[in-house]
């Protein structure tokens, strides 16, 4: 079993968050959900990634109530789809979630999308109330752009701890990624392999090669090697969950740092989906 080290920034309202989490994004077989969900449990992690767009959040209700694990020892985000982003609406998500996952709180609640119909501070207040009435441990945001991270932190009554985005070493991120270190946000990537994008180059694969890792391995550790970035790789297979989180028992070089983070040159966005993708910041 492996347990992955938290992450915590300067002022994130004491936000600590494990460096690996258990992205449940997609499942093509969704009769194993709860096996994986279970298993990746079992193996050590203690971070759990969902949202209502997943439909995922019954599977990661039964996962915890089959664990041995204590609630608290467990940390679960979940995440308000852009079409709830009205207050009203965005109360009643929360509420469903909550039921559906059989919880009376989450760890972290996000806004997935950014909704530009609906007035952000209208959202946000929403969101705020929620860590006010106790739903939710921290808040946070997913997907949003330099103006639309400043706007959020200037306008949202609670900390902000987070900003959930596309990271990997095929895109370039720098620009936001120093934004949300402005505010003191930590990172969490989602997509962090590209959909297995990377697993085949060559820098990559001679990286892994040298470590006796995989290359899965070598392009998380990249990613979280960074400071105040954490990951949450799905995975389909329990070999892969094993796989993903056994990556604190090396350390990249500098050098092997740098030859990695040239690949973002590439800018690759594997989620762009283009009914709601905000207009995306430039490298």
């Amino acid at each position: 079993m492996t347990l992955a080290p938290m992450i915590a920034a300067p002022g994130a309202n004491a936000a600590a968050i494990p460096a690996v989490g258990y992205g449940t994004m997609l499942f093509p077989e969704p009769e194993r959900a709860v096996e994986l969900i279970s298993h990746a449990l079992e193996y050590g992690y203690r971070h759990i990634d969902t949202a209502r767009k997943y439909g995922t959040e019954q599977w990661v209700g039964e996962a915890i109530r089959a664990s041995d694990l204590q609630r608290e020892e467990i940390w679960i985000t979940t995440k308000v789809t852009e079409e709830n982003a009205k207050a009203d609406d965005f109360t009643r998500s929360l509420d469903t979630s909550l039921k559906t996952m059989g919880l009376d709180y989450v760890d972290l609640l996000l806004i997935h999308w950014p909704q530009p119909s609906v007035p952000l501070k209208e959202t946000l207040s929403a969101l705020a109330r929620a860590k006010r009435h106790g739903l939710t441990r921290h808040i946070g945001l997913s997907n949003f752009t330099i103006a639309l991270l400043d706007e959020a932190v200037a306008k949202c009554p609670e900390p902000l701890v987070t900003n959930q985005i596309e990271y990997h070493c095929y895109i370039n991120q720098e620009r936001l990624i120093a934004a949300c270190r402005k505010h003191d946000l930590l990172i969490t990537g989602h997509a962090p392999l590209a959909r297995g994008a990377m697993l085949d180059d060559p820098v990559i694969t001679e990286i892994a090669a040298a470590h006796s890792k995989t290359p899965a391995q070598v392009a998380l550790r990249w990613t979280v090697q960074q400071p105040g970035i954490g990951v949450v790789p799905r995975a389909l297979e329990f070999s892969e969950i094993e796989e993903n989180i056994a990556i604190f028992n090396f350390a990249l070089s500098e050098e092997e740092m740098q030859r990695i983070g040239a690949l973002r040159g590439r800018h690759l966005r594997v989620i762009d989906p283009e009914e709601r993708r905000p207009a995306w910041d430039k490298p």
